[in-house]
């Protein structure tokens, strides 16, 4: 039997020799003394030593300080207490937002918050900022959004995009941003390990990861947050992550975060494959579209489609054939729903639905771009009518 191919790496990536090392280690240490790095015994100290060295080694990776990592459960949690965090901190001290501005191509855990708020907070307006037909961010209709707006502004923007692989002009939003003094936030979940990611450099304020993408382990994540920026604990009744975020820290699951982030920072050229995908993709089936190829991507994401054909119905295809690859907007459910990305992109209800993510990482090989290519080819021969040399 045919080994699986796996090229589903934004959904989450595979787990990393190195971030299971880490895990196995703390694990193994955890048999004999159980691991509460809030104790103060010496077992709650070599707890403490794991998730501090964890977290100057994810600070090291994006160029931020140790102290500015908060550690919580997953990418959707740090998003949230991003949103809702800064909300309810600048509620407590008289100084409320009026104004959260979110880009029309968000993860749904940034989407969804979104909604939430503007539905729970009292004065708080939202606003969807367009994107360009290539999926980045429209900075002039930004710069319009910040001249007629009044009041305090929350904006959040991702860094690259998980569907289409779009790197976003972050750091140009935040330039903007400083001139009206709005603060910035970005969701980084899809950037580390697949592009350099410098916090500092980029000017904003808060800054979302999720281990899990970077080959960690799922359950983890971080906050990265400005010295300045003032949050409201989401989840409360501790002291834990200098009192923003309750809970006995995962000792385990950020060891093998922070192995991640440290092996995030080897140089792998992933573009490489993907662009001699798309060529023979392109060559190979006629009316192929590759969405977003005109904008700065992650090396490893591609997203095509072609008319007429149903996205859930390619991924069950593909997945016969032992290649795993997703729809572009797959949920949490296990449906598959019609990409709100496409959609903000402008692009057609049918372009939407048809849509599939190819995303690939460091250990996959040229054979299994390969593979796909063939198999996908095949599906799209026998799905629709592919003129014939002579009618191209």
């Amino acid at each position: 039997m045919r080994a699986r191919v796996y090229l589903d790496w934004n959904g989450s990536a595979p787990l990393l020799p190195q971030a299971k090392a880490a895990m196995d280690a703390v694990l193994d240490l955890a048999l004999g003394t159980g691991l509460n790095a809030s104790a103060v015994h010496g077992a709650g100290r070599a707890a403490r030593q794991i998730v501090d060295e964890a977290r100057a080694q994810i600070a090291k990776a994006v160029n931020a300080r140790p102290a500015q990592v908060i550690f919580t459960s997953g990418g959707s949690e740090a998003n949230a207490l991003a949103l809702r965090g800064a909300i309810e901190a600048a509620a407590m001290e008289g100084q409320r937002f009026t104004r959260l501005f979110v880009s029309a191509i968000e993860h749904d855990s940034i989407g969804g918050w979104a909604s939430h708020l503007a539905e729970t907070v009292p004065g708080l307006r939202v606003d969807v900022i367009p994107v360009t037909r290539d999926g980045v961010v429209d900075l002039d209709a930004l710069a319009v959004m910040l001249r007629e707006g009044k009041g305090r502004t929350l904006i959040s923007v991702m860094l690259a995009n998980n569907e289409t692989g779009a790197i976003q002009p972050v750091a140009r939003v935040a330039g903007m941003a400083r001139e009206y003094g709005a603060i910035v936030h970005t969701d980084a979940a899809q950037a580390l390990g697949r592009m350099d990611i410098d916090f500092a450099a980029l000017g904003v304020h808060m800054m979302t990861l999720s281990a899990h993408k970077a080959g960690g382990p799922h359950g983890a994540g971080a906050l990265i947050v400005r010295d300045d920026v003032k949050l409201a604990p989401q989840m409360r009744g501790g002291g834990q992550e200098g009192f923003r975020r309750a809970g006995t820290e995962n000792v385990a699951a950020i060891a093998g975060f922070g192995a991640a982030a440290a092996y995030s920072r080897t140089p792998h050229d992933m573009a490489t494959f993907r662009d001699e995908m798309e060529t023979e993709i392109l060559a190979r089936v006629p009316g192929a579209v590759i969405h977003a190829r005109g904008a700065a991507r992650l090396p490893n994401t591609s997203l095509i489609g072609h008319a007429g054909l149903d996205a859930e119905t390619q991924v069950m295809a593909m997945d016969l054939s032992g290649i795993c690859v997703s729809a572009g907007a797959a949920c949490s459910s296990g449906k598959v729903r019609a990409s709100h990305v496409l959609a903000a992109m402008g692009q057609s209800a049918d372009a939407a639905r048809s849509a599939i993510r190819i995303s690939i990482g460091r250990t996959t090989a040229r054979a299994d771009l390969v593979r796909f290519v063939d198999a996908w080819a095949q599906h799209v021969a026998r799905a629709v009518r592919v003129p014939s040399a002579a009618e191209v």
